[in-house]
């Protein structure tokens, strides 16, 4: 029976039975037509002690009937990445292939698996809250007036218990010396080709507003204290409403325990080191302040390099057919594979659609973070961090 101008088994789908709609369409249907409109997840679950870093997501694109996802590990600069499609309507669930995510308690308890495969990377792992979802400001940014990015976004840290094999190499993932991190997002987030319009048909983008030059972010876990920050500021280091994806100046809470106590942050400050001649992390310092004025500090030490987000699937040609998560890879289920060495740190690498990088940094690091309160309280632990540092940082005499 048709539904309309649509095949109801086209558009209706498990949530719909569900009362939560926010049109007078199906949830597959939505009001904005733009196939940069996705809504999906990032999970990393992470060890300083063993040196390792699990990333996985999956994604949806509706306006292209695509799901896709991708699950790899970094460890001392060999990273594999595993990637996955197919389209998304045929079976509206959050499975494609031998990758399966499953929410068995809100916010608690998350069951992400990849079983064996052709990759040699498999993983039966509970993704376990420690805190919160802090929802951060929304990220709003135009260009001659129209949203280049309109998205909500929530951001959490956690604890992992499972395992995790590479060629059969079984590695234990127990809460206490492995931590985790994770966001969901949805909306429109910024242009990414192959699914971009191409410049040379538009006007010139305008320069509206202040743009971002630094994102230091971080999830991280230490024993019974967990939180996330985020950090951004332009290029000479002022913080301020940017016009750009990441705009929020600072956002951030900390938690002991799940609520026996929550820190509310309202600034912060940091003191970066960087790896001479580049642009990576060495090491770094972070001052936190509190809503009731304590003063909170943060060492970051990263431990190895930092992966590498060139492979996993966002951008156009990190798939071998020169597309993108975003994009239709044939019938069925698509999966492929591959394995880098990003020891050395920059490097030039090449995409699967020819387009080159030269000097390429990675962005996500494992690091051994040390927090101490205002009353002397520390805590010894692990958090995924991101540093972007994208053009001129005058802070740091980066030009």
């Amino acid at each position: 029976m048709s539904g309309g101008i649509y095949d109801t088994n086209d558009v209706l789908g498990p949530y719909d039975e569900l009362p939560v709609h926010q049109t007078s369409q199906p949830l597959s249907v939505l009001s904005n037509t733009d196939p940069g409109f996705d809504d999906g997840y990032f999970f990393g679950v992470f060890s300083a002690d063993a040196r390792t870093f699990l990333y996985q997501g999956l994604r949806i694109n509706p306006n292209t009937d695509v799901v896709g996802g991708y699950v790899g590990v970094m460890r001392d600069g060999i990273q594999r990445t595993v990637r996955f499609s197919r389209t998304w309507r045929e079976l509206c669930d959050t499975t494609v292939g031998p990758y399966s995510l499953r929410v068995l308690k809100p916010y608690r308890d998350i069951h992400l698996r990849l079983d064996d495969n052709e990759s040699g990377l498999a993983m039966d792992l509970h993704w376990l809250g420690s805190s919160p979802a802090f929802l951060e400001a929304h990220h709003l940014a135009t260009n001659r007036g129209r949203p280049t990015t309109d998205q909500s976004r929530y951001a959490q840290a956690g604890t992992a218990r499972g395992w995790i094999s590479i060629d059969g190499e079984r590695i234990e993932v127990e809460p206490g010396s492995w931590y985790a991190s994770r966001d969901h997002s949805w909306g429109l987030y910024h242009e990414r080709p192959p699914l971009a319009a191409d410049p040379r048909w538009l006007p010139p983008k305008q320069a509206a507003g202040r743009r971002r030059a630094l994102r230091f972010w971080t999830l991280f876990g230490a024993g019974e204290l967990s939180g996330f920050y985020g950090i951004h500021e332009a290029s000479d280091g002022s913080q301020a409403m940017m016009n750009d994806t990441f705009g929020t100046p600072f956002e951030g809470r900390l938690h002991v325990g799940w609520d026996r106590e929550v820190i509310d942050l309202v600034a912060g400050s940091h003191e970066l080191e960087l790896v001479p001649g580049t642009r990576r992390l060495r090491a770094g310092r972070v001052h936190l302040i509190a809503a009731d004025g304590g003063k909170w500090t943060q060492e970051v030490e990263p431990v190895g390099p930092p992966w590498v987000t060139a492979t996993i699937g966002y951008q156009a040609g990190s798939w071998r057919d020169g597309g993108s998560m975003r994009t239709y890879h044939g019938p069925g289920v698509s999966l492929e594979w591959d394995e880098f060495d990003f020891a050395e740190q920059p490097l030039d690498h090449t995409m699967y659609d020819g387009t080159e990088y030269k000097g390429l940094h990675g962005k996500e690091y494992l690091s051994r973070i040390t927090t101490t309160a205002p009353d002397g309280r520390q805590w010894v632990g692990a958090g995924h961090t991101e540093l972007f540092l994208d053009g001129p940082f005058a802070p740091l005499g980066l030009t």
